[in-house]
This record gives structure tokens, sequence and C-alpha cells, in this order.
């Protein structure tokens, strides 16, 4: 099959690459021209993990291409999808301006039937607003072409995209055509091999699932968080009540882990963009405004700590930092819970020593030159010179360290656990103060 791709961040490079390794023919497109070449030199312009080796194959074998000519890519495909970005607006609302910008160039170039996929997060009712951007175009060149448009949104973690993209747990379509949807199984077939993925429904049903699944997902974290906080006032252990309410099987593992709030593009967006779709149609949704409340205040959860460990007397400390990327296997520092810790340091008087293993860079671009952070090549290095040690991201690298170690390279050793990464009783025991989150020992110490 003929397919187009609109946009090559995580979910239309990762998407079209997918669907290339499954032998259909790929056109991605762009406006970034820099991106573009940049792609066919075979440089993926994300980390994630898997993605670089397919890309150059899927390429190399003429399966995958890419331009920033939208007549080009339209002319292409059989079914055209929209993956650009719906960045929050000022008011928390999902920046349409970008889907809508594809929609018009379908419209003023689409010379045969095609299907019209959504497959960025977008607000409930997109797809008629996708339909009626793409009619008005044609009108206006005075066309008559049949196409139609479905939702079809993604599910895809950072870290684990491709995974996630080859092996779905489930396909969300959204579509009242018959003609798209038997395209769209034609598509999906190869994925459904082990047993039926597709779930069918209306396009405002799959485009509201999307948005649900992610707000539920951030309120299990901002749940867990709220226990944490509970643990640590009571003197309870949040890990311990973490594993007896897990085993419940109506409740399960999954984001039930404490630590410093959700980040990335995805939580933090799709959270205050459903909010805002509930007001705008009459309906205050307290429940996520209480989500994303949460997660505001625990993304400073670290730093109150570290401020309450020296009595509020930052100004000249140096706090090294394991982790910035948002989450572990991605170079992502969208609305990561390290930004707010580094930013509230500085303001505080104090400097910075980090190190990520994939989002050195990203921070350098963000932040530029400074004086108050060093960003290190190895994780020790990160501790030279340090007072203190905060972790903030769970990269496997950083869970098994040699506490000893990191004793003698602190000049005031103590280890800031926000991802309760560590037994407590380990850490102390090698003569260091341990604080983590929701761990009512050791936030008792600190009089808490």
């Amino acid at each position: 099959m003929k397919l187009t791709i609109f946009g090559t961040g995580y979910v239309g490079l990762v998407t079209g690459t997918c669907l290339a390794e499954m032998g259909n023919h790929v056109l991605c497109m762009d406006v970034d021209a820099g991106k573009i070449a940049r792609l066919e030199r075979g440089e993926i312009p994300i980390y994630e993990p898997g993605l670089e080796p397919l890309v150059r194959r899927n390429h190399a074998s003429g399966r995958l291409a890419f331009t920033t000519d939208a007549a080009a890519a339209v002319a292409h495909g059989d079914a055209t999808f929209i993956a650009v970005g719906t960045p929050p607006d000022e008011d928390g609302s999902a920046d349409m301006k970008y889907v809508l910008s594809v929609a018009r160039s379908i419209g003023q170039h689409l010379g045969r039937y095609a299907v019209v996929v959504n497959k960025s997060t977008v607000p409930v009712g997109t797809a008629d607003r996708v339909r009626v951007e793409i009619a008005a175009a044609m009108k206006k060149r005075g066309a008559d072409i049949a196409f139609d448009v479905v939702s079809n949104p993604e599910f895809l973690k950072e870290g684990d995209a491709v995974n996630d993209c080859m092996k779905p747990d489930r396909i969300i379509v959204g579509a009242s055509s018959p003609r798209a949807i038997n395209l769209l199984k034609s598509l999906y077939a190869p994925f459904n091999r082990n047993h039926e993925r597709l779930v069918l429904m209306d396009e405002r049903s799959a485009e509201l699932t999307k948005y649900a699944a992610n707000s539920m997902l951030a309120t299990k974290i901002s749940f867990m968080n709220e226990i944490a906080n509970i643990a640590e006032r009571v003197g309870a252990d949040v890990e311990m009540v973490r594993h007896g309410i897990g085993a419940d099987p109506r409740i399960g593992y999954h984001f039930i882990y404490p630590g410093t709030g959700y980040g990335g593009s995805c939580f933090p967006k799709d959270v205050q963009a459903l909010e805002r779709t509930a007001h705008a149609n009459g309906y205050q949704a307290r429940l996520l405004g209480a989500v994303e409340a949460v997660n505001r205040d625990q993304k400073r959860k670290l730093f109150d700590l570290i401020v309450r460990h020296f009595d509020g007397k930052l100004d000249g400390k140096t706090v090294a930092l394991w982790g910035l990327a948002f989450k572990p296997n991605t170079d992502d520092m969208r609305e990561a819970p390290s930004r707010v810790l580094m930013e509230a340091l500085w303001q505080a008087g104090a400097r910075v020593r980090a190190f990520d293993p994939q989002a050195r860079e990203e921070t350098a671009r963000i932040y530029g030159q400074r004086d108050d952070l060093v960003l290190c090549e190895d994780p020790w290095n990160a501790l030279e010179g340090a007072d203190v040690l905060a972790v903030v991201t769970e990269w496997k690298v950083f869970r098994s360290p040699d506490f000893a170690r990191i004793k003698t390279l602190l000049k005031n050793p103590a280890v800031f656990d926000g991802r309760n990464l560590y037994d407590p009783a380990t850490v102390e025991a090698e003569g260091l103060a341990y604080y983590g989150i929701g761990r009512g020992r050791s936030v008792a110490a600190a009089g808490i």
C-alpha cells in the first residue's frame, strides 16, 4: 500500500518506519527541510531505541522516503496520515493549527480518493473539522473528489515506541465509512496475525479514547504521589503500600510508582486539553484539575527535601543530578521534572552537575552555556565537587551504584532518591543520609 505521513516527529517517524517495515511504500513529509535532509542522510533527529536501524534499512530498500513537497506527498498516498504536533495553547487547550494546515494542504492537492487518518492526539470533533477544511480547500479550486476521514490514535510509549508500533495491544479505528474501514483493516492485517487487535468505533469515541487513556494513567501516577505524601506524614513506607495494593488484580502494578511527577509531551498536554474540552462543553472536570495540580506540586518535591536538608541555605551548594530526560530510554526534556528541580536550585543560588545517558545535548540546547550548569560525561564525574546527589530519572545505569564510592565523592553525603530506586537501610548503612518519596523513616529524620 502507498502511504503518506505528514510529520516526522516521534509519532510520524515511528509509524511510517514500522509501516514500511511491513512492506508498504511510505513517504514522510515535513516542512522542516533540515530535518528531511538529515533523514535522507540516515541521521535520526530523535532518540528512540531500535528506530535508527529500521529507518536506514527501509530507506535503503526504497520503501521509506522523505520529502518537503506537500503536493507529491498527497499524490502518493492511498492513505494519508496526519501526525503533526498539537502543543498546548495558552489556555491549555490543544493548538490545532498544524493539523488544520495539513488538512488544507490535502484539500489543495488531492487528485483521487484517499483515506485521511488522524494519528495526532486531537480534541473530540477534530475529524469533523478536518473534513470541513479539506472540503473547503477543494471547493476553492473547483474540485469534487471523494475522501474519508478516520481517527486512528497512537498509543506509543517514548522509549518503547517501536515495539508498541510493531506489537500493538490495541488498534483503535474511529470510522463510519465501510470503504475506509476496509482499507485500514487491510493495512493493519499484518499486526493482527496473533489475535484481533482492531477495535472499531465512531470518530468521536476514538478521539476521546486517546485522551481518556492518557488521563487515566496520569491519574494513577498523581494518586500514588498523594499516597506517598500521606505515607511520609504517618510514618509509613509507600513502597510497601504499593506492593500491597498492586497485588489486587483490579489495581495492578502498572503506573503506581511514586516519584517526582510525570512529564513528557503527552500526559501534561492531554490532561489539560481534556479538561479544557470538558469546560468548553459546560462541564467542570474537577478530577483532571486535581491530577494536574498534584503533579505540579510533586515536581518540586526533591527541591523541598534538599532545602530542608540544608536548612534553607542552598546558596553556593552544588547538587549532582542523575537523570535529565522525563523518563528512561528517551532524550525528551519536555515537561521533565529535572527542569523544575534545576531551575529552582539555580534560583536559590545552587549549582548543578548533571549526567544523563541521552539527554545532555537536549539540555544544552534548552539552557545553553551557564556557569551554574555542568553536563558530565559519566555519572561519577557528576559527583565530583558536589555536596549531595539527586536521582531524577530511573535509568538502569543508576539502579545498583557503589554507595561507598558515592560517599567518598560527596562533600555532604546524602542521596535524594526521586524514583525510590534504593533500599533506605542499604544507603544509610554506607553512611549516607537517604531521602525518598513517601518513605516514612527517611523523611521523619528530616523533621517532616
